[in-house]
């Protein structure tokens, strides 16, 4: 007799019902299509005989590995009679390892390939030649542990003759206490010893919000012939970075110049945060040697760093020019003196002499000021600048960089002579132009929209002036963003416009930049269905003092494809708009930002272009702070909600955060400094609670759903589920995701690839 077997019971998986269950099915595919498209990282350019070439540093989610993928894309650069150009690509890329950096010699004829350690293994470093692997190099953790490439803290240069390179990387590990069966172990000892373990040795403060477990950032020098490396001496009570070789005549001694930040005090969050003090520093190379005798005190008092900006309180981003003669860097002295964590730039630049040491007393020109508040169509000052390593056209004097205009990212010429800067990427466009390369006095870049996938541009100066710089651009046939005929087929029924929002109650208490109107960027069908308008998401940058530019994004590409149009609102606070519009949020968010996303809202239903009875609202960080916040205070106005590692509790924010300055920041505006305390008073807290969305809880009635990194120091998941818990307590419908392994930006590809296909199932459930 044959046994009958019970059919398995169907079951959807947790949170899901059997219709959002095909709604998950069919948009994870879409949402696939969208996350394979790759992203240019870097680029740099070499000569050859032939011309140049091109090297492009790519990167592309690996789903199923749950990394980056980067590879490298090369291109043979042709330059016809007519002043044409063509780009012959390489037949394939080349994949490069996890973990690698790289970072070509000044001539372009060696690259350095650093391969950063697992565990205790050593660092790799590899000079490569045209043709193979000259050199490899093992560098013990006795020594160093990883090499920085943050973005921050990172710094590698090679010296001009290529035979030394300077890096930023960790301490060695600290020794640390032993013990046995018969207790503490005097003297050294084996990490690997039989029965013994480890102690945990003093607690170490880092830099907070992805830096945790990271040592402290010191500067090396390795000889390229024989694979020696130095620590840099001398430096002491600082966290380095950004190191650059200084230019200096042939048997002098050799110096470095970095930025040093202070580290024998309080460390707060350091990522996205410009409003830390900073200096740049002069010291001398370790292998470099003087031609005079020195007594041991004047060894000592050389091998001490020297402080360049000792009159302004924050200067990165060092650069020298081609002639040697000129230091130019950038400042953030505004977020500095104000504690906002970013704020406008300014550029600086110092004199420099080949031939003598590097003075404390040198004097600082300022080139590129604060803009305050720009006339209309004017440039706005500068934001969020990163220079190329080498950012100069061939005059010497005249820099090519991005910054933010607006909405839109624009590629500006500044003259470090005069401080003129001159708009060099369209300026009828409202496409976002990234810097990539330059070759020689042309530009390698890439633009963009909301609804149109990167396109590779490179330009020609066809001219220069006393009154400004010129290009002219042409388009690059690349294989780099070819993406799947779905994807093509629905961003080309997508179209993306600003629009400028109009304040509506402007106070005598209001400046001049205040008063003027902020800008959102709406995305949309290009043909309405009956005059219907389709539903509405908000989108809301965090920060605050942080920009969403008009330019490609994969994951608000794949919402806009499923149905929805969109409205980012870069509300007053928002950098791009000149420092007045700025400094006018710190002491009102909760109200003047709320007001603005409302205004904005209700400016785009006045205009046709929204149905008020279909609108959504989507924000991370301080985007999740307004998200929590407007369905608390316009309760009937949202039909759903989603927030990415929201603010919701200040409060509880306050004692748990890696940036509690920010809280006093922008709840007391420029008191907020004076005011600080790690320990703040029952009054304070009253205040940070009454501008908390949790004051608001007992009105929403906005179904949420909750995106929470588990590792977020910058808005740690107590406050998100402080707040979802209470809703759930007074019965509103939330949804909470939690990701064990990551930090405020959810951005490993499998914790991004769920967040937004979640946020897609979400707004589609509730629109149903």
């Amino acid at each position: 007799m044959e046994h009958a077997e019970a059919s398995p019971f169907k079951r959807s998986p947790l949170g899901l019902d059997e219709t959002s269950e095909e709604e998950y099915s069919s948009l994870s595919t879409l949402l696939q299509q969208f996350a394979s498209i790759p992203t240019i990282d870097k680029a740099w350019t070499f000569k050859s005989t032939s011309g140049s070439q091109c090297m492009f540093s790519i990167s592309q989610p690996n789903l199923f590995a749950n990394k980056n993928r980067r590879y490298i894309l090369s291109s043979y650069i042709s330059k016809g009679s007519t002043n044409g150009v063509s780009f012959q690509w390489a037949a394939f890329p080349i994949e490069m390892p996890g973990g690698s950096i790289m970072v070509p010699s000044s001539s372009g004829s060696k690259l350095l390939v650093v391969r950063n350690p697992e565990k205790d293994s050593p660092t790799k470093f590899e000079i490569w030649g045209p043709s193979q692997v000259e050199k490899e190099f093992h560098v013990s953790p006795s020594v160093h542990g990883s090499v920085y490439s943050d973005g921050w803290f990172e710094g590698i240069s090679w010296n001009d003759d290529e035979t030394f390179i300077a890096y930023v990387a960790e301490e060695p590990a600290p020794s640390k206490p032993v013990f046995t069966n018969s207790g503490y172990k005097k003297g050294n000892s084996s990490d690997k010893e039989c029965g013994s373990w480890k102690g945990q040795g003093d607690w170490e403060e880092d830099w907070g919000e992805t830096y945790p477990g990271k040592r402290e950032p010191a500067i090396f020098v390795i000889n390229v012939n024989s694979g020696e490396v130095h620590p840099v001496e001398g430096i002491k009570r600082l966290s380095v970075g950004q190191v650059v070789w200084a230019p200096t005549s042939k048997g002098l001694q050799q110096y470095l110049v970095f930025v040093g930040w202070p580290s024998d005090t309080r460390k707060f969050g350091i990522k996205y945060c410009y409003n830390r003090p900073c200096a740049l520093y002069a010291v001398r190379a370790p292998f470099s040697k003087s031609e005079d005798h020195q007594s041991e005190t004047n060894a000592i008092e050389e091998a001490s760093p020297v402080k360049l900006t000792q009159r302004i309180s924050s200067a990165f981003f060092p650069r020298f020019s081609p002639d040697g003669k000129a230091l130019v860097f950038l400042s953030a002295k505004s977020s500095v003196d104000s504690w906002v964590h970013s704020a406008t730039q300014s550029l600086h630049r110092i004199d420099w002499s080949i031939d003598r040491k590097p003075s404390p007393d040198a004097d600082i020109v300022d080139v590129v000021p604060v803009v305050m508040c720009p006339e209309d169509g004017c440039f706005p000052g500068l934001y969020s600048v990163n220079f190329l390593s080498k950012p100069w056209l061939s005059d010497g004097y005249t820099m090519i960089v991005s910054s933010v205009w607006g909405s839109t990212e624009v590629i500006l010429s500044v003259n470090v002579l005069s401080g003129k800067v001159s708009r060099i990427s369209p300026g009828n466009s409202s496409f976002s132009w990234s810097l990539l390369a330059l070759d020689g006095d042309n530009i390698i870049a890439f633009c963009s929209s909301p609804s149109d996938i990167p396109e590779i541009k490179y330009s020609s100066i066809v001219g220069t002036s006393s009154a400004e710089v010129l290009a002219s651009w042409q388009d690059i046939t690349s294989p780099i963003y070819r993406c799947s005929e779905k994807v093509t087929s629905l961003l080309s029924s997508r179209q993306s416009s600003s629009i400028k929002i109009p304040i509506k109650d402007i106070s005598e208490n209001l400046t001049a930049g205040a008063s003027k109107p902020y800008e959102a960027i709406f995305v949309s069908s290009k043909c309405k269905s009956h005059d219907l308008c389709d539903p509405l998401i908000v989108v809301l940058h965090g920060g605050p003092h942080f920009i969403t530019l008009s330019s490609f994004s994969k994951s608000l590409a794949f919402l806009c494809s499923i149905g929805y149009s969109l409205l980012i609102v870069n509300y007053r606070g928002s950098l791009g708009f000149g420092e007045e519009a700025l400094q006018s949020l710190p002491g009102k968010i909760g109200s003047q930002d709320v007001n603005d996303v409302l205004a904005a809202i209700d400016h785009v239903i006045d205009m046709g272009l929204a149905d008020p009875s279909k609108i959504n609202v989507l924000g991370g960080s301080h985007g999740g702070f307004l998200t929590t916040h407007l369905i608390g205070q316009a309760p009937d106005k949202f039909a759903a909600a989603a927030t990415r590692n929201p603010v919701c509790s200040l409060p509880l924010m306050v004692g748990t955060t890696d940036i509690p300055d920010w809280c006093y920041a922008e709840m007391f505006g420029h008191l907020g400094k004076s005011m600080f305390t790690e320990a703040p008073s029952s009054e304070h807290l009253a205040v940070f609670h009454s501008k908390s969305p949790i004051s608001h809880i007992s009105k929403v009635k906005t179904p949420i759903l909750f995106l929470l990194g588990a590792k977020d120091l910058r808005a740690p998941i107590c406050t998100g589920l402080q707040y979802a818990r209470a809703l759930k307590e007074k019965g509103t419908e939330v949804k909470v995701l939690l990701f064990p392994e990551d930090n405020h930006a959810i951005d490993r590809p499998q914790s991004d690839f769920e967040s937004f296909l979640n946020i897609g199932v979400w707004f589609k459930k509730h629109f149903k």
